[in-house]
């Protein structure tokens, strides 16, 4: 069978592969008829190709033995469509005209509450790394503007102590719980939707980290 998708054709095993490897196969719906999955991608395609991505910082923060930190997020379920509960590294929105050095600083600071003079920039992301919302979530998170994120990765060394990590440093909070964790395990930590953003920034570490 043979469907037509954006004016190109498409064999069923093409879709369930699209779906499978672009929007994961529980955002389109195990519940659907094989007939029906066509048309949903179409609505998702539609409505997220009139969207944009945000743009992001994050910071692979990393100790003196290696370790990384990460977060346990406390909005699991407005921000990932989720009642699993995933751990990721500080990030967030870059502000109209800021510098993304010092985004990067300042959303360290409002996440972890580790102030710049106990930072220092090891490397960026040679070029940005994006990633697409879940279909569930499309039009939902920021204000609906946005199809997914933009992200420019920084790793930085820390050269503090633990006693310097503040999690209520901003109010909201992002994170209620942290912890050093080896680099390797980055991506079973993560939500599934940004596992290929931290695949790569990973890879693209590893050397340095």
């Amino acid at each position: 069978m043979t469907r037509h998708l954006g004016g190109a054709a498409w064999s069923r095993n093409e879709v369930f592969l699209l779906v499978w490897q672009k929007v994961e196969w529980k955002s389109v719906g195990t519940e659907l008829e094989p007939s029906n999955i066509v048309q949903r991608l179409i609505e998702m395609s539609e409505l997220s190709g009139t969207l944009g991505y945000r743009s992001c910082v994050g910071v692979m923060l990393v100790n003196a033995a290696g370790k990384v930190f990460v977060g346990k997020r406390i909005d699991s379920r407005e921000t990932m469509g989720t009642e699993d509960m995933w751990w990721q590294m500080p990030q967030g929105g870059v502000d109209a005209g800021e510098d993304l050095e010092a985004a990067a600083f300042r959303e360290l600071a409002e996440e972890t509450g580790v102030p710049p003079v106990n930072a220092t920039i090891i490397a960026r992301t040679k070029e940005p790394v994006r990633y697409d919302l879940p279909e569930e979530l499309i039009g939902k998170l920021w204000k609906g503007k946005y199809r997914g994120q933009e992200q420019v990765w920084f790793l930085m060394r820390f050269s503090g102590d633990d006693s310097d990590v503040d999690l209520n440093a901003h109010d909201p909070a992002e994170f209620d719980e942290w912890q050093w964790v080896d680099a390797q395990q980055l991506p079973d930590l993560i939500v599934p939707f940004k596992k290929y953003v931290y695949r790569t920034v990973l890879e693209e570490f590893r050397a340095l980290i």
